[in-house]
């Protein structure tokens, strides 16, 4: 239940699931090349390993990394000791302006998982119930349990469509 209710904070829980993820791939590639610094093959290859960590760890649609010439033109931005390098709180910035788009989608996927769909469920349930057939199914059901399923559905259109 605390996790909804994290999700539901929005900007915090993203913030802090980004930079968990972003945190682990700069961590990686300190620990495999000793270095404190990252060059830009593996500045390239760490926006893939973050991307590839939202897209299974952040509820919506899948995101695409982006291609190198954006990822270069935004290191240039973010290197602020102009060395060609990455350092961590370059990373950090780096990752934050990349990835500013991305959360957006993210929240509105949110917000249409965790509030449109229950409040929908609600509204559709009380209309079915007058249909022949399938109305005295819906009653039988507890609201909170066809809302539940409802929302659920929703979830998986939009896993399956992204």
């Amino acid at each position: 239940m605390g996790q909804v209710f994290d999700k539901l904070r929005g900007k915090q829980w993203r913030h802090k699931q980004v930079e968990a993820i972003y945190d682990r791939v700069f961590d990686r590639f300190k620990l495999e090349t000793g270095k404190a610094n990252l060059t830009f093959e593996e500045l390239y290859i760490a926006v893939l390993l973050v991307y590839n960590d939202i897209n299974k760890r952040l509820p919506g649609p899948h995101f695409d990394p982006p291609s190198k010439d954006i990822v270069r033109s935004i290191m240039t931005e973010c290197d602020m000791n102009l060395d060609g390098e990455i350092d961590r709180e370059e990373f950090v910035k780096f990752i934050e302006l990349l990835t500013a788009d991305t959360l957006a989608v993210v929240s509105q996927g949110l917000i249409i998982s965790l509030i449109v769909a229950p409040t929908v469920a609600i509204a559709t349930k009380r209309a079915t119930e007058g249909v022949p057939g399938v109305g005295k199914v819906v009653h039988k059901l507890p609201t909170s349990v066809y809302a539940s399923l409802v929302t659920l559905a929703v979830v998986w259109v939009n896993s399956e469509t992204s």
